[in-house]
């Protein structure tokens, strides 16, 4: 099969490295990729919807899995489908769930799937007179897609009315913060499920947990993502069940009820609070650095998988899971999420090439020569396996200290939560 990748992120990486090691890839392209990405597909370097397309027809192409947001957002799934193309990933319509906070706030209310109590806004006076009487800390998001950052934490009254007239009156999210969800400040320990699904049958990938914040223990902006674990212990299998019964199986018959049949990932971002699981927030896609530390996990085919999602043959599927853990560590552009410079020379990842257990998925990476060098603010992700948390936390900063660019920056404390739980893989 020739299989067409689209995103350029380390969950792109990830997502061609796996693709790569299935016998039914003859070949592979992702568009427009990045340096890491040339390792194992040819990269096109192309984005826009209709120059995507034109690619897929005439190059013959079998299945097209898009990773990142945007475009499945603008309805790439739906262009290609009126082409009969294959493609793995949700509609237009369904996409709304990751591409509007508020569209899936409502839907959630409306068909009582546990999340935190909130109102929304779309002009910062109401928004601040609202504000005033909340019980702090409140979170305060942006409507749209803002890359991961579009979250603000207040932690007082003077917090919130400033975090409202810079999304609302100064715009600094764009059209994302047109409008805004003021919503409760939910306490626990966050965890992220990801799952396959065809819109009827629904298999959950192994747990994990992202770390938002820039810095230590998590103080700082919200990022992208600084790194990931899987699994996380904080995720019994009681705890699981109850997701499945009252989060994911009731938001795909949600999505059905409302006309949309849900195919693709559906990412779940979850707080575990002392009454239960309650959803924070919604994907429409693999989490990114999440996929880092669970696709190494998974031993099954992932063109099988996305194959029998596109088939509506998910029930004909059962995944098998490597029981070791895996931890994701990033490293980034010093000024990250703020402004950063580019194109510093990256050194050390040949010393990593042929490491047992250590991938290096590349995010923010090109070419300058025969050099890889810094073109992002999210640069590399450097995941490792080993028996135990502890090992695969050992292992990957191991790995971490043999790579160097200038400004290098990267969280010191990956995974020690999990290690604060157990230091077993076993949930």
């Amino acid at each position: 099969m020739k299989i067409l990748v689209v995103g350029s992120g380390g969950r792109e990486s990830a997502i061609c490295w796996k693709v790569k090691q299935s016998n039914l890839c003859s070949e592979l392209f992702c568009a427009p990729g990045n340096a890491g990405t040339s390792l194992f597909a040819k990269n096109i370097t192309i984005t826009k919807i209709p120059e995507l397309l034109k690619f897929a027809k005439e190059n013959s192409i079998d299945l097209t899995i898009v990773g990142p947001e945007a475009p499945l957002v603008e309805g790439i799934v739906d262009e290609f489908e009126k082409e009969n193309l294959k493609i793995f990933g949700p509609s237009k319509k369904a996409a709304q769930i990751e591409g509007s906070k508020i569209f899936a706030k409502q839907l959630m209310k409306k068909y009582g799937i546990p999340t935190a109590r909130f109102e929304e806004f779309s002009e910062s006076r109401s928004a601040i007179d609202f504000a005033r009487d909340m019980n702090y800390p409140v979170v305060i998001k942006a409507d749209g897609l803002a890359a991961g950052k579009g979250v603000i934490i207040a932690k007082t009254f003077v917090d919130a009315e400033q975090a409202i007239k810079q999304i609302l009156d100064e715009n600094i999210f764009g059209i994302a913060g047109k409008k805004i969800i003021i919503e409760e400040f939910l306490e626990g320990e966050e965890a992220s499920i990801l799952c396959f699904t065809d819109g009827k049958i629904i298999l959950p990938m192994e747990p994990s947990q992202d770390h938002k914040r820039v810095f230590d223990n998590d103080e700082g902006p919200n990022t992208g993502g600084m790194g990931a674990y899987s699994p996380a212990p904080c995720v019994t299998k009681e705890i699981m069940q109850e997701v499945e019964d009252k989060i994911l199986y009731p938001t795909i018959k949600a999505l059905q009820n409302e006309g949309c049949i849900y195919k693709g990932v559906l990412y779940v971002g979850l707080m575990l609070t002392k009454d239960g699981p309650k959803v924070l927030e919604f994907n429409a896609r693999f989490g990114d650095p999440e996929t880092q530390a669970v696709l190494p996990r998974l031993k099954s085919d992932l063109i099988e998988i996305a194959n029998a999602v596109v088939e509506n043959k998910l029930d004909k599927i059962s995944l098998e899971w490597d029981k070791r853990a895996c931890v994701c560590v990033v490293l980034a552009s010093g000024g990250y999420p703020g402004e950063f410079k580019k194109g510093y020379e990256i050194n050390g990842l040949e010393s990593l090439h042929h490491q047992k257990d250590i991938f290096v998925f590349h995010a923010g990476t090109s070419l300058a020569g025969c050099n890889f060098v810094t073109s992002g603010g999210r640069v590399l992700g450097v995941s490792a396996l080993d028996d135990t948390i502890d090992k695969a936390i050992k292992k990957a900063y191991e790995a971490v200290d043999k790579i160097y660019f200038k400004d290098m920056h990267y969280r010191k404390d990956i995974g020690i939560r999990a290690l604060k739980r157990n230091t077993s893989c076993d949930n």
